[in-house]
């Protein structure tokens, strides 16, 4: 498919998000990278493709929606898209995961505009994402919570009990994005949990709507975004590659968390820099 100028507008800020990322992950020496790169195109196009109510310059503004980042380790990605579309300084990427810095290692409500939710423990943002979803419904407002979360957070027990609720109430303001890069911390989900798939039946059966897509393919990112559904809550499985954009990176089991190497910042960052105009 040709790309419009709005998808190479879209993949251009994408891949100034995975550098500011990678930088910061170089210099800080540690971070998550793999999820962090796999999970930019789906938050450059809440944020800039109109998939996401929000206001930078007032970032508790009572009208927006709410973006939570459940699998908290993927925060490069958050703070590099939230710098791009500028509720914070791009500098403030250099204290990531250093003391007396708001950039920590995981998500922590107040400490950078943005910032929703306290993450990291895995399985407890669909059920937050419910209790905000809920209360919106009872003050009859139109925003909406949008939850990403990883694949293998699919595995914790708590994640089940909130897509149990969630349909139950009607939450048609819900909707949940799972990173289905098919790696963990430990391997890959198959090897893993076998059983995690087929996981759009698995939702279908809770009774969710189920949108699957090519999560790093901006046309069906921004149509799925773009659906309102009718009476329940939505998931949208968005098949993506563990460390997107950078070769040595991609689909590696290696690369969940780790240091940087010199060498490797070169070689990644002229990958990246490949991409950006």
């Amino acid at each position: 498919m040709i790309q419009t100028n709005r998808f190479q507008e879209l993949i251009q800020i994408a891949s100034e998000s995975r550098l500011l990322a990678l930088e910061a992950m170089y210099h800080c020496g540690s971070g998550h990278p793999g999820s962090a790169f796999s999970t930019i195109d789906i938050l450059v196009a809440l944020f800039f493709g109109g998939g996401i109510k929000y206001r930078a310059n007032n970032p508790n503004w009572k009208g927006r929606d709410y973006f939570l980042l459940s699998n908290g380790h993927a925060v490069p990605a958050l703070y590099a898209v939230l710098a791009k579309a500028g509720y914070f300084p791009e500098a403030e990427m250099k204290g990531l995961r250093k003391l007396g810095f708001g950039a920590q290692g995981h998500p922590h409500r107040g400490s950078l505009p943005g910032i929703e939710i306290s993450s990291g423990s895995l399985g407890q943002g669909l059920s937050v994402g419910i209790g905000l979803a809920r209360a919106i419904k009872n003050k009859k407002t139109s925003q909406k919570v949008f939850v990403l979360m990883s694949d293998g957070e699919q595995e914790e027990g708590s994640t089940w009990e909130a897509v149990m609720l969630a349909p139950k109430l009607q939450l048609n303001n819900l909707i949940a994005i799972v990173d289905k890069n098919g790696m963990q911390i430990d391997g890959t989900t198959k090897d893993v949990m076998p059983s995690l798939d087929p996981l759009a039946e698995k939702y279908r059966a809770f009774g969710w709507e189920v949108i699957e897509i090519d999560g790093h393919n901006f046309d069906e990112i921004l149509k799925a975004l773009a659906v309102n559904s009718a009476s329940g809550p939505r998931v949208i499985i968005s098949k993506t590659i563990r460390g997107k954009g950078v070769s040595f990176m991609e689909g590696s089991i290696h690369w969940h968390a780790g240091k940087i190497t010199d060498e490797q910042y070169v070689q990644a960052k002229k990958e990246i820099m490949s991409n950006v105009n």
